[in-house]
């Protein structure tokens, strides 16, 4: 170590693709006081500028003092992450083997990334605006109602704006030096019931009680659709404000956002922060200021909103806790639920996690007595749907719905006038197109995939890596005009709906419901609760309420049943589950009718009989023989190339390095392809490795990891990490 004349070094969390922390010297006539962990600097970086995380203060640095660099400037006085949260990101940083770096940034918003200070979005008074004699107002009553608040409050915004206070009365009192900008304040917002809630089942109240405030326990919350799961949200929620606290909401798609807050606002009249991707930047800084201020009690969000710096977190509650969608994709690869767990943790408050078919991880852990179970077996109304299966063996089909499902819509829509949902699973037209002539069939040029046929747009698109042609009219091969489409989307199904029924026909993918509003609008259409058939993929199984849905159909579940994915009967079960429990929430009599050429496979037996908990015994048991997850551990050491041979060989040389260094149980497989080896234009190979426990699985990680970094690659292969994956293909 050397030594530095320096009082302090600064250690620094840079968002770079590098493993490790920087040190720095501190900017000039910086008062080294104000410097704690959690602040935020700009610093020289090569022949950049960047914005970097303080996680710790030395008195010594490895490096010579003239090698270090000063840091430019503290972009605020106070620190922006609390102590707890960067705790959590140097625990997600490690266990995810991802840069310090890049983990801190994601836990930021794009302004302080790019070095801008936060925005002064609360008022205050300023010295003039104290000493100003009690009467000096009187001809503007506003203006001295709003001095007046803001005695009392010390600082505010939501109060003056709840006050009925104009945006014209405080500019104007700003211009008169009375008041200035301000950071908001860290104390707890004021709340109050707007509405007290329906009574409670007993159920509902016994988990309820059994959820003890300022204190870690992992809850899970199994409840059949419809049993009132939010509303034991709500209830948690009201005694987390109560006590000044912040709860934390999870969801897991922007498209659940506006039913969710209007349900809490409905309840709550406390300040919301929504946190989620949808937004613009300035709405995405605004919500996390909020929550990172105190001044919001309640914050909703998706997967990155775990991350969020709160000030006073109370609760924590992950809806939909088996969404594939909890579970990051690229970069860095966390799960939200995960770390939502290990930051109940840190911060020394309940977690609940809430589903009506829970994460065979969740499920496990709650029978091995980590997490405590409690299950809500009632619907608060209606009862549960009857589930029946179709077999669709030499049946007659159009658009993929056979005679039997055809008679149920019509008969829910025509006679009953209720409501009817089809479940499909593949949006576009047809997955395929194909020359009858010469048999070509439209390929991707980057990916070992077809090109769907979106017939509205007149394109050929490709679901992996959003390649797009326009439809042609004749075949590129052979010049004939006898070109097909083979298999069945949305679109397809949709077009054969309208010309069947008169009744109007909502499409749900993520083509159709690319608007802002475009979730709002079905919602809205949904509870007038006028006749009509909703057509989604899975979109449609994440959590929402549709009262007047009577009849369910599964158009292909055979589509689910065969995967090449450890998890497929698991996601299947889950899916048609809640697919299904859309049905006969607020009337008995529902019906989910599941179309397929399998009927009497084990799995349709399990769900008619309503009994997911027997299927994910039966399912767990399987995994437990063969050491998968949850059983077993797993990660996954990925790499892609433009050539072939370099993502093989990569992997292959760095297994070969490893293996013998393994700890004992672990089991490496690959180099193995990847389940679509090129994906836009890329190579994908991968290596498994899997491991009796947690601990040797996390070991291996990090001899392949350092491994990797030690060992030259080709300049353009990419390789990455990704612990417990869900997407093993």
């Amino acid at each position: 170590m050397t030594n530095t004349p320096q009082s302090v070094i600064l250690r620094v969390a840079i968002p770079t693709p590098l493993r490790r922390l920087f040190d720095y010297l501190p900017p000039p006539s910086c008062d080294t006081s104000r410097l704690q962990p959690g602040c935020v600097l700009r610093l020289p970086f090569g022949k950049r500028e960047v914005s970097g995380v303080l996680v710790g203060l030395l008195e010594e640095s490895e490096a010579a003092v003239e090698q270090l660099r000063p840091a430019f400037a503290l972009l605020e006085e106070h620190a922006l992450l609390a102590p707890k949260t960067l705790a959590l990101l140097q625990w997600a940083a490690d266990y995810y083997l991802h840069p310090i770096g890049e983990v801190c940034a994601a836990a930021l918003p794009k302004a302080i990334r790019d070095g801008k200070p936060l925005p002064r979005t609360a008022w205050s008074l300023s010295d003039r605006g104290k000493g100003l004699p009690e009467d000096a107002l009187k001809r503007a009553p506003a203006q001295a109602r709003a001095l007046k608040l803001l005695q009392e409050c010390r600082q505010g915004h939501e109060t003056l704006r709840a006050a009925g206070l104009s945006s014209a009365v405080l500019r104007e009192l700003h211009t008169k030096g009375l008041i200035e900008r301000c950071l908001p304040s860290s104390q707890p917002p004021r709340w109050e019931l707007r509405e007290p809630g329906p009574t409670l089942a007993a159920e509902q109240e016994a988990v309820i009680a059994a959820i003890e405030p300022g204190q870690f326990q992992c809850h899970l919350l199994q409840g059949v659709t419809g049993s009132g799961k939010t509303e034991v949200y709500l209830q948690l929620i009201s005694h987390c404000l109560q006590a000044g606290q912040q709860a934390l909401v999870l969801i897991p798609e922007i498209g659940l956002t506006p039913q969710t807050l209007a349900r809490f606002e409905s309840r709550f009249a406390t300040p919301i922060a929504v946190l989620h991707s949808g937004l613009s930047d300035g709405q995405r800084l605004a919500a996390w200021q909020a929550a990172q201020s105190g001044a919001a009690g309640i914050i909703i969000g998706t997967r990155s909103a775990v991350l969020a710096p709160l000030a006073r977190l109370g609760l924590l509650l992950v809806d939909e806790e088996h969404d594939a969608s909890y579970k990051q994709q690229d970069g860095f690869r966390y799960s939200a639920r995960d770390v939502a767990v290990k930051r109940a943790q840190l911060e020394d408050c309940p977690v609940v996690l809430g589903s009506a078919t829970p994460s065979l991880e969740s499920l496990r852990n709650a029978r091995q007595g980590r997490y405590r179970h409690h299950q809500l077996r009632h619907r608060r109304s209606g009862a549960m749907p009857t589930i029946k299966t179709i077999d669709l063996r030499g049946a007659a089909l159009r658009a993929g719905i056979g005679e039997e499902l055809l008679r149920a819509l019509r008969h829910t829509v025509e006679v009953e006038e209720r409501q009817a949902l089809l479940f499909l699973n593949r949006r576009g037209y047809a997955p395929t197109l194909q020359c009858h002539s010469c048999g070509w069939v439209a390929d991707c040029d980057h990916c070992d995939a077809r090109l769907t046929v979106h017939l509205r747009q007149r394109a050929l698109r490709c679901h992996h890596c959003a390649a797009r042609k326009p439809l042609p009219s004749q075949c590129p091969a052979c010049g004939g005009n006898a070109l097909l489409t083979q298999g069945l989307g949305t679109e397809q199904t949709e077009e054969y709906l309208r010309s069947s029924f008169k009744c109007p026909v909502h499409r749900v993918d993520s083509d159709a419901m690319r608007g802002r509003d475009a979730m709002d609008t079905l919602l809205e259409i949904a509870q007038r609760q006028e006749p009509g058939i909703i057509l989604g993929t899975q979109m449609l199984s994440k959590g929402h309420h549709f009262p007047a849905v009577q009849l369910v159909g599964v158009i292909d579940a055979d589509a689910l049943l065969y995967s090449a994915d450890f998890r497929g009967e698991e996601r299947m079960a889950q899916l048609i589950t809640q697919v299904g429990g859309r049905a006969g929430r607020e009337e008995a009599g529902g019906l989910v009718l599941v179309q397929t050429h399998c009927p009497e496979a084990e799995i349709f037996t399990t769900l008619k009989a309503a009994n997911y908990d027997a299927l994910a015994d039966g399912v767990l048991a399987e995994r437990e023989k063969r050491g998968l997850p949850p059983a077993g551990q797993l990660f996954l050491l990925r790499a892609d190339a433009r050539e072939e041979a370099a993502a093989e060989r990569f992997l292959a040389q760095l297994r070969y390095a490893v293996n013998p260094h393994l700890p004992a149980g672990c089991q490496c497989f690959g180099p193995l392809p990847s389940s679509m080896p090129r994906r836009a234009g890329r190579f994908r190979w991968q290596i498994w490795c899997l491991a009796p426990t947690r601990r040797a699985l996390h070991e291996a990680a990090q001899q392949l990891v350092a491994a990797a970094e030690q060992q030259g690659k080709p300049r353009e292969l990419n390789w990455f990490i990704d612990m417990d994956p869900i997407d093993v293909q």
